[in-house]
């Protein structure tokens, strides 16, 4: 498995926490350490444990084994509104009856600072996020992706240590959450806070982030760079759920990778049967290789989809619309990658 721990100076160690409803582990032993500056994505399916993960770091559930540290401070018993992080609900929480400043304004009013650098402060968070003629509008006059840039300087404008994002774009439709996706990053980028985003969306993890982390039962499958992890899945979760991919069974000998009558170099210490992941993106349709027969075309705009049957079983294969028309359903092909497109996956982790 890929390292949990990153280079740069760490802000946030989490070591063995664990959280545990009746008989269930929700949460087992997790260990992650996050840096200052850093961009976190906690990443898996529904009942992963990365919700229950990320509320345990923000104080809203009490850990039953572990410890949370932040720059050297023990949060794990804290209370959250001791613990100073700012955080991003997926229902936004705005108080309706105030106006989108006042919301902003809030966590500062709480927190005793003067009106003059209230409003000061409060002028420059809405500005951050593109919302600085809205302050007097009340967030039932506002869009969805409105009320979640109000949600957002409200987060920010306390300066957190640590910035907490519970699907926050999930509510939004499909171009908008493409927008913020853009926005939320810039913000990022611009303040420097350390973020930690929970999402189901693959999509989203690989745009946003420095590191994704991706969960499975509660523990962590594999840590590392968007483009790390899906280029070099450790399992076959891993590549299935980043993304498609295409899994074959193959033999390794004489450093050699053989599937059917087709042959590629071998990683080193690769021995005996071996399961292959190969991208979509990476098959390509050549004179000889692995006989294949179109089974189904899918226009996607800059993209076709293209679904073979091959001795193999199916095969996906992502081909850039450039213009020339992809092979017709029906049509007989032969398909190939380069060894360097090969990566060897376990079937499960191995820690």
């Amino acid at each position: 498995m890929t390292s949990t721990t990153v280079s740069g100076t760490p802000l946030v160690r989490i070591d063995g926490l664990t959280k545990i409803y009746g008989k269930t582990t929700v949460v087992d032993g997790l260990n992650l350490t996050v840096a200052e500056g850093e961009f976190v994505s906690l990443l898996g399916p529904s009942g992963c444990g990365k919700t229950t993960t990320l509320q345990m770091i923000g104080g809203f559930v009490r850990p039953d084994g572990g410890r949370i540290d932040l720059g050297g401070q023990d949060l794990t018993a804290m209370p959250a509104n001791k613990r100073g992080l700012g955080m991003v609900f997926q229902s936004y929480a705005l108080f309706p009856h105030m106006t989108a400043a006042q919301n902003v304004s809030y966590g500062l009013e709480v927190r005793n600072v003067g009106r003059a650098e209230r409003q000061e402060r409060v002028e420059k968070a809405l500005a951050l996020v593109g919302l600085a003629q809205y302050g007097g509008r009340y967030p039932r006059q506002m869009s969805g992706g409105q009320q979640q840039r109000v949600a957002l300087a409200r987060a920010l404008v306390i300066e957190p240590r640590v910035l907490l994002l519970d699907e926050p774009l999930s509510n939004l439709d499909a171009s908008l959450r493409e927008e913020m996706q853009v926005e939320l990053r810039r913000i990022q980028q611009q303040t420097g806070t350390t973020t930690i985003l929970v999402t189901h969306d693959q999509t989203e993890a690989m745009a946003l982030s420095d590191r994704i982390v991706l969960m499975r039962g509660g523990k962590i499958e594999q840590v590392g760079a968007p483009e790390e992890v899906y280029s070099r899945p450790d399992t076959r979760f891993v590549a299935n759920f980043l993304g498609k991919t295409n899994l074959f069974a193959a033999t390794a000998t004489d450093g050699q990778i053989v599937l059917k009558d087709q042959s590629w170099a071998a990683p080193t210490g690769a021995a005996g049967p071996v399961t292959v992941a190969v991208r979509p993106e990476k098959v390509s349709v050549a004179d000889a290789g692995l006989p294949a027969r179109v089974t189904n075309r899918t226009f996607q705009g800059g993209l076709w989809l293209l679904e073979f049957d091959t001795p193999e079983g199916p095969v996906l294969m992502q081909r850039q619309n450039i213009g020339a028309r992809p092979p017709a359903t029906g049509e007989a092909v032969h398909l190939t990658w380069q060894a360097d497109d090969m990566h060897l996956i376990a079937d499960e982790a191995t820690a």
